[in-house]
């Protein structure tokens, strides 16, 4: 049971950083967007890792390693 209510956290974590998106309430650069898909991927990554599926775990992995660059970037002043 916790391990599905990571899951679906993660699922929704990772949902809502697309549905912004899609609307146009964040871009690519957004820090939410970006914290949202990490900790989304990294919930969804460990529940892959107690299942062991591998193919999840390289996916969720990677995932929230794409969102680790923009997180630390700085914004340019404008």
């Amino acid at each position: 049971m916790l391990y599905q209510l990571i899951s679906i956290t993660g699922a929704v974590l990772v949902l809502i950083a697309f549905g912004c998106l899609q609307m146009g309430k964040m871009d690519r650069g957004d820090r939410w967007f970006n914290i949202l898909n990490f900790v989304g991927s990294i919930l969804l990554g460990l529940t892959a890792v107690h299942d062991r599926r591998w193919g999840f775990i390289g996916l969720e992995f990677i995932w929230a390693a794409f969102c680790i660059p923009p997180l630390l970037a700085r914004k340019e002043a404008r």
